[in-house]
């Protein structure tokens, strides 16, 4: 009873959105290489998809940030990917310090939020881990707020039907992240410093945890492994996936989307010294499938690595409403005071 009323609540939230955009089919490898000459995008996709599973370091490596600048808490630098969009091109973050404690250790948390945001979204999360004695930088995604073209009503360019756009913003995503934790450990000096992300926020957070070994600790709000397989089949995306048609299959997707997939970089994990993470999922999740879901805990744990899993009684959109955004935050903020 419970499922299907969460289910019906699901739908209807998914629906209520009048300006989601079917865009047309595009490979865009012009996005991800600048000298295509005719060449079959399919082999240029299979390609990418090769190098950036084999070299993730130097796809997800961020360079040497010049032009930090602090001004009433808001942070911007220039992005490492520069895109089409100039107002894109300025990586923004609302920094939330919190007040100095005796604590021996400084701590901070970069916030990723979800796709089409609103400006205040995640801010309440980022008070209550400063009453937690915690720091939070709330990290812009690109294409949302200040950084969306004023041609979109939505941040429309971070997942589309478009494939090489959809991997730059993405890419764009993580190093823009990384740059941000980068600030809080060598600009700020924070001691420790925690990731958390929601719904892609907990994509790119995972593939920043993935490249980034000094950020601490790692909580990643609603998971999938496989970022073509949310598109396709989540109720969310369908305006996505329509925009597809029959031009690409889903297994086709699926390798040419797997550098800004989280899957194929767990073991990654292995190689690196042990970190706390927890894996927040809802069991009543249309826009990431729970069988997703289960899948990329399934695996992570079948390599042995340690991770949290915690289930909400709830689905995606339902996880902000109440009560179930109290558990939610609850169960991010608990885990950071622990083990941050």
């Amino acid at each position: 009873m419970l499922g299907r009323l969460i289910h019906a609540r699901e739908r209807h939230y998914s629906q209520r959105d009048r300006n989601r955009v079917v865009r047309p089919f595009e490979w865009g490898t012009e996005f991800i290489r600048e000298h295509v000459n005719g060449d079959d995008p399919r082999a240029i996709f299979e390609q990418h998809a090769e190098e950036g599973l084999s070299h993730s370091e130097d796809f997800y490596f961020p360079p040497d940030i010049k032009d930090f600048q602090l001004a009433d808490n808001v942070l911007t630098w220039t992005s490492a990917v520069l895109t089409p969009s100039p107002v894109n091109n300025t990586a923004r973050a609302r920094f939330f310090p919190a007040p100095e404690s005796k604590a021996k250790n400084r701590r901070a948390v970069l916030v990723l939020p979800q796709w089409n945001a609103q400006p205040e979204s995640h801010i309440e999360l980022c008070h209550v881990l400063n009453r937690l004695g915690i720091s939070a930088l709330r990290l812009t995604m690109p294409y949302h707020e200040e950084r969306r073209p004023a041609e979109l009503e939505r941040a429309e360019h971070l997942v589309s039907s478009n494939i090489g756009r959809t991997i730059q913003s993405v890419r764009q995503a993580v190093l823009d992240a990384r740059a941000a934790a980068r600030w809080l450990i060598e600009h700020q000096s924070y001691d420790r410093v925690g990731i958390i992300g929601t719904s892609i926020g907990s994509c790119t957070a995972f593939l920043t945890f993935a490249h980034e070994e000094r950020i601490s600790v790692g909580v990643f709000n609603h998971v999938s492994g496989y970022f073509a397989d949310v598109v396709w089949r989540g109720i969310s995306t369908q305006h996505v996936r329509n925009g597809f048609r029959d031009e690409v299959t889903l297994e086709e997707l699926r390798r040419y989307w797997l550098p800004i997939s989280p899957l194929p970089f767990i073991p990654r994990l292995l190689k690196q010294k042990p970190r706390p993470m927890r894996f927040i999922a809802a069991r009543y999740d249309l826009t990431f499938p729970v069988d997703l879901s289960r899948d990329v805990i399934r695996e992570t744990q079948r390599h042995g690595i340690p991770v949290d899993v915690a289930w909400l009684p709830c689905g995606h959109y339902t996880s902000g409403e109440k009560p179930w955004v109290y558990l939610d935050g609850w169960k991010i903020a608990t885990f950071f005071r622990k083990h941050l």
